[in-house]
């Protein structure tokens, strides 16, 4: 029997809890050390998972960039989860069809390598309570940003994780590895 393939989440974060709308306060700590860490994300990766608005985010600027992470990006194989959507048009792009849960349970099971997630925080909410999420990354940044969606809204679910890798980026960034408990 082949290896079930690893799902991990990778998530920008601020110290009071958002995730919404990083391209809005991220890219003051966007150096060579942080770029080297989310870069990591996706030369690892076979497949790239994500939510529509990430997925319309990424399609409107990747396309058009060059370099190793764009390359990666562009390369791979995208897999979007949308209801409203009806077609992608980007290279190597397809939609999820039916049920979220049993399409990654499905994707899970296929040979290949690691299914980075990005973004699409509902996603990533929907897969660690169904226990499908292997990995969850988040790069911690020192600043409050004061309103916008959390990670763990209210009346989540309770859920244990371990702490299994952590680093330190001389921004002040902190870059955690979780894995379910």
């Amino acid at each position: 029997m082949s290896e079930i393939r690893k799902l991990k989440a990778e998530l920008f974060i601020s110290l009071d809890g958002v995730v919404e709308a990083p391209e809005t306060w991220h890219f003051p700590y966007m150096d060579q050390e942080m770029g080297e860490a989310v870069g990591q994300m996706y030369t690892e990766a076979d497949t790239l998972l994500m939510g529509r608005v990430t997925y319309e985010a990424f399609v409107g600027f990747w396309p058009h960039e060059s370099g190793e992470m764009a390359d990666a990006i562009n390369g791979v194989r995208k897999l979007v989860v949308s209801r409203s959507m009806t077609s992608v048009d980007w290279n190597n792009a397809a939609l999820v069809e039916g049920d979220v849960v049993d399409a990654v349970k499905a994707l899970k099971q296929e040979p290949g390598g690691t299914i980075a997630l990005t973004g699409s925080i509902g996603l990533i909410r929907t897969l660690l309570g169904a226990g499908l999420l292997d990995e969850l990354r988040l790069l911690l940044h020192p600043l409050v940003v004061g309103k916008g969606q959390h990670l763990f809204p209210e009346g989540t679910a309770p859920a244990s994780l371990k702490l299994t890798r952590s680093a330190a980026f001389g921004s002040g960034v902190l870059d955690l590895t979780y894995q379910p408990a």
